[in-house]
């Protein structure tokens, strides 16, 4: 409930903590207690004043960058190192939130937006959404090797595998490599390869999703997602296309 008054300009957070546990707010005529939680079309009195709960669209934005290799995906670094966060425009509303990270050394796609409940859905296994990465491998890996990687290897953390895995063109040694994760652990791509003995000479992230890196968006550069996009990423997650949140309004 705290959240909800907050949004609506009616205190901050912590100040309207106070004032629950005070017992100076009521929901629906009955005094709220912190924790407690409101619904559309719940009333709420405080300071004499009474408001409704109403679900209004979020205005959320969304984009996509491409990570060079050495940029962080932090918002702050101790060693000063760029961050992806450097070069990029501040929102109109909230900030950003990264739909997934990339290691310092892997390059590519990373999807950013202000639509928290989007960009939770993405992420969580639950989801399903596939990442295709473009793997460029030092000498040789035979089939049973690939198969392995198909199959499944234990790591640290759990099984995993790719779940599609496409050879590509072979040069001065090394051969390239498409595949697909549907999750994103810590490193799990280079982990990986490592478990089957195979060393990874580039990592790049073409595609989280639906969404695929475009050639027109070179590294460090962004570009903006239309709203119809947005929409289309939230339904493909099993979302409504809008995004509501509740607030409070005068009655």
């Amino acid at each position: 409930m705290q959240k909800v008054l907050a949004n609506a300009g009616l205190g901050s957070r912590r100040a309207l903590e106070k004032r629950i546990e005070a017992g100076e707010v009521r929901v629906n005529g009955q005094i709220a207690s912190l924790g407690a939680v409101v619904e559309q079309g719940d009333r709420v009195q405080l300071d004499g004043r009474s408001f409704e709960i109403v679900a209004i669209e979020t205005p959320a934005q969304t984009l996509i960058y491409h990570k060079p290799e050495g940029e962080v995906t932090t918002r702050s670094d101790p060693e000063g190192r760029r961050t992806i966060f450097d070069r990029l425009p501040r929102p109109d509303h909230g900030r950003w939130i990264a739909i997934g990270r990339l290691d310092l050394n892997t390059a590519g796609l990373i999807l950013l937006t202000t639509d928290g409940e989007l960009a939770n859905r993405m992420m969580h296994p639950s989801g399903n959404v596939d990442r295709e990465y473009l793997c460029r491998i030092r000498g040789e890996v035979d089939n049973e090797q690939l198969q392995t990687l198909l199959r499944g290897v234990q790591l640290e953390d759990g099984m995993a595998c790719f779940s599609d895995l496409v050879v590509g063109e072979s040069t001065s040694g090394h051969t390239w490599y498409t595949v697909t994760i549907m999750e994103g652990r810590n490193r799990e791509v280079r982990r990986l390869w490592e478990a089957v003995g195979a060393q990874v000479a580039r990592l790049k992230r073409v595609r989280f999703g639906p969404v695929f890196l475009p050639a027109r968006v070179k590294p460090g550069q962004y570009e903006r997602l239309k709203p119809a996009d947005h929409r289309i990423l939230r339904e493909d997650v099993g979302l409504k296309g809008r995004s509501l949140s509740l607030s409070a309004v005068p009655a």
